[in-house]
């Protein structure tokens, strides 16, 4: 082939992957948005009940994991221990909301035998997700 041939086919593989990396998502890390409302579904007196906080997802997804920490110990230590903490166990149901201390199909607790331990008021908590190479975070209060 002619010089000005390969000069083209260079050119159209460079356009191309300028376009790939600049106007699709292909390259970019996946996350999710989470949102959260707390919801008074049972409204008698409860004592030592766990909160009716509900989580919410953009879009239905498998979770592999589930994690929930303060913000300020998740800040300063990385490794903090969780006040919920699932993992995955197999193939677990897709979810598009959740409540907090909810069993979810396929997920179980990362150490077996605990529970979702309670809340405290004023307190900002970090939600950490998971979902095979999706990850999403998400900062909520407890009031």
């Amino acid at each position: 082939m002619e010089r000005k041939t390969w000069l083209l086919i260079a050119g159209t593989l460079v356009l191309a992957a300028v376009y790939l990396a600049g106007f699709t998502n292909w390259f970019q890390p996946q996350t999710v948005r989470i949102f959260h409302t707390s919801r008074d579904l049972r409204p008698a007196a409860r004592t030592g009940a766990l909160p009716n906080l509900m989580f919410g997802l953009d879009r239905p997804l498998r979770l592999t994991e589930i994690r929930i920490v303060p913000l300020a110990a998740y800040q300063t230590n990385q490794n903090t221990l969780p006040l919920w903490h699932l993992v995955s166990d197999s193939n677990s149901a897709p979810v598009k909301t959740f409540f907090y201390g909810q069993f979810i199909r396929g997920l179980k607790p990362a150490v077996p035998g605990t529970r979702p331990q309670a809340l405290t008021n004023n307190v900002t908590y970090h939600l950490l997700l998971t979902a095979g190479k999706i990850h999403g975070g998400h900062d909520f209060e407890w009031k």
